[in-house]
C-alpha cells in the first residue's frame, strides 16, 4: 500500500496519484500508470479499502472505477476490469505471514499472450515483492503519507463475518465431504493424449507446409506451429475421452 516505496521495487509503475480519500467509509481512490515491455502504458483507476480482523489478520479489496479527476487519455489504455482481494495473516508459531489472493484483471492483451506473460512473470514479481518487504522496515524510518492514510482509515471486520474462516473444515458435514470424494473417484479418467485423427491431420499439415515453404523454413515453421496450437486449443473436449 506504500505507493512511494512501490515505485522503487516495481519498475512497471511509472506514476501514481491519490485522487480521493473518503473518511466516512474508509475507501480511497487512486490512479496508477504501468509500463510493460512492447506495450502501450496501462492506466488503472482503482478504489480500495482495508479491514483488520481478529488475530492481526488484514484484508484488502481493490476494484476498477471511474473518477472525474482521471479522464480517459489516448496515450494510455484504460484497464476496464480489475478485481483483487487479499488476506494477510500471521503463520502461527513462525516468523512469517501467509498471503491469500484472488485476482482478476483484463489489461487488453491477447488471451494467449496474457497466459504466457503471467506464467513467465508472476513468480519473478512475487520474489521482488518478498525482497522489497524484507527491506521495507529498514528503508522506511517513518510511514509515507499513503500508508498513514490507509492505516488511519482501516476499519474492523464485522464480528458476524468472522464467525468462520474459509479454510476451516466443519465437522457438522462429514458425509458431504465423503460423498464429494466418492463422486470424484467415480468420474471417468480423461486421457491427455490427443486423438489419432488429430495427430494424423497435424502430421499431414506439417508435411504439406514444409513442401510449400521450401526455401522459407522459418516462415513455414511459424505457420505450422500457429495452426497446430489453434487446432489443439479449439478441438472438442470430447475427443480426448
Amino acid at each position: 500500500m506504500d505507493n512511494d516505496y512501490r515505485k522503487q521495487w516495481d519498475k512497471t509503475v511509472v506514476e501514481h496519484n491519490q485522487l480521493q480519500v473518503d473518511e466516512s467509509d474508509g475507501s480511497e481512490v487512486g490512479q496508477t500508470v504501468k509500463k510493460f515491455p512492447l506495450l502501450k502504458p496501462r492506466e488503472y483507476v482503482l478504489t480500495w479499502k482495508l479491514w483488520e480482523g481478529r488475530d492481526k489478520t488484514f484484508y484488502c479489496y481493490m476494484k476498477e472505477c471511474e473518477h472525474p479527476l482521471a479522464p480517459r487519455q489516448r496515450k494510455y489504455v484504460r484497464v476496464e476490469i480489475f478485481r483483487s482481494g487479499w488476506r494477510i495473516r500471521k503463520v502461527p508459531g513462525r516468523n512469517a505471514c501467509e498471503i491469500t489472493m484472488f485476482h482478476q484483471e483484463d489489461a487488453g492483451l491477447n488471451v494467449e499472450m496474457a497466459k504466457l506473460a503471467f506464467s513467465k512473470g508472476i513468480w519473478s514479481y512475487v520474489c521482488k515483492m518478498d525482497n522489497a518487504l524484507r527491506r521495507y522496515s529498514a528503508a522506511s524510518c517513518h510511514l509515507s503519507s499513503s500508508v498513514t492514510t490507509s492505516v488511519n482509515l482501516m476499519q474492523k471486520v464485522p464480528a458476524c463475518l468472522e464467525s468462520s474462516t474459509s479454510d476451516d473444515v466443519s465437522p457438522a458435514h462429514p458425509t458431504m465431504i465423503h460423498d464429494q470424494a466418492t463422486q470424484e473417484s467415480q468420474m471417468p479418467a480423461i486421457s491427455r493424449r490427443p486423438s489419432r485423427k488429430l495427430v494424423t491431420n497435424s502430421l499431414l499439415l506439417l508435411g504439406g507446409a514444409v513442401l510449400l515453404s521450401r526455401g522459407h523454413s522459418s516462415l513455414g515453421a511459424k505457420v505450422v506451429m500457429a495452426y497446430i496450437v489453434t487446432k489443439f486449443s479449439k478441438r472438442d473436449p470430447k475427443s480426448n475421452q
